[in-house]
């Protein structure tokens, strides 16, 4: 019993101080977990259960996951953890992430920052490997530092970081590069920085074409040799020509520059597509769906 004759309560049991506003305050780390438990989270089941979901998902609202083939995925250091800065055209950034991380480096687990308030709507992708920040505040940067520590600590694992911080078309110059980016040398002198633009085109389909292409890797030693402002311009520049040279190929509308990751639908669909099918199958005419295929005529 207490002194005051009521029952003591056990040991951890007891209530935070109230904050001096009145509200309680918050025992440390309890609205957010440890930075090694980002890691830890991660499950490689679900990894492979969610992968499948992905994969049917964008295959049915998009042609293609394409990889450029004038800028194919470059050699990296098997002992070094790898930061792939993209830019942020889209929606779609996050799931082409996970299936390029699936379907080009099935080796190494991938790690992907998200806004936290979004990813308090989809709890599930902490298995992912998600993790959430908040944006535009001090607190926020700290603690996504901290979280790409974490990350970063094994050479196995890779960082996909949308550069921008927020969306932003594939025209916009100077491509924005968030403060957070050049820091991480600092953290991880052993990583890779590895430039992918992501472009989304529509052209002969009625689903678009996602696109992507790779730059050069740079070691995060060569940009530790230039200040903060001056690996800012490096990446820019790096990410900047790498997009630049996607588009030039997206332009072209040509597949055959490219080669397929992932296979989406092609064609009309629906009644009018099986309609084309049995047409093809009555005249012993193989059956193409894509409408920038001219079908034979009928004799």
């Amino acid at each position: 019993m207490a002194p005051d004759g009521r029952r003591a309560q056990p040991e951890g049991l007891n209530r935070p101080p109230a904050a001096p506003d009145g509200r309680r305050a918050q025992p440390e780390g309890l609205n957010r977990p440890p930075a090694d438990s980002i890691v830890a989270l991660r499950s490689e089941r679900h990894m492979r259960f969610f992968g499948v979901i992905f994969a049917r998902f964008f295959a049915k609202h998009m042609r293609a996951l394409r990889v450029q083939r004038s800028a194919p995925l470059p050699p990296l250091p098997a002992g070094a953890p790898v930061i792939v800065f993209a830019n942020h055209p889209g929606w779609w950034d996050g799931v082409v992430f996970m299936l390029a991380a699936r379907g080009l480096f099935p080796g190494r687990p991938a790690f992907v920052p998200m806004d936290a308030a979004a990813l308090a709507r989809y709890p599930f992708m902490r298995r992912l490997g998600v993790f959430g920040i908040e944006q535009r505040s001090p607190r926020g940067a700290v603690a996504f530092l901290r979280d790409a520590t974490a990350v970063l600590a094994a050479p196995s694992h890779m960082l996909w970081i949308n550069a921008p911080g927020r969306f932003c078309d594939v025209r916009e110059r100077p491509v924005p590069i968030a403060p957070g980016l050049p820091r991480l040398p600092e953290l991880a002198p052993g990583a890779v920085f590895l430039p992918m633009a992501i472009e989304y085109a529509f052209w002969s389909e009625r689903a678009p074409e996602a696109l992507l292409g790779f730059g050069a890797p740079i070691p995060a030693a060569s940009l530790l040799e230039q200040d903060r402002e001056a690996r800012t311009e490096t990446l820019r520049a790096a990410l900047t020509a790498t997009m630049d040279a996607l588009a030039l190929d997206a332009m072209a509308r040509d597949e055959a520059r490219f080669d397929a990751l992932a296979q989406g639908r092609e064609g009309m669909g629906g009644i009018y597509g099986l309609w084309q099918r049995i047409r093809a199958t009555l005249r012993g005419a193989p059956f193409d769906p894509r409408h920038g295929v001219t079908p034979p005529k009928d004799p």
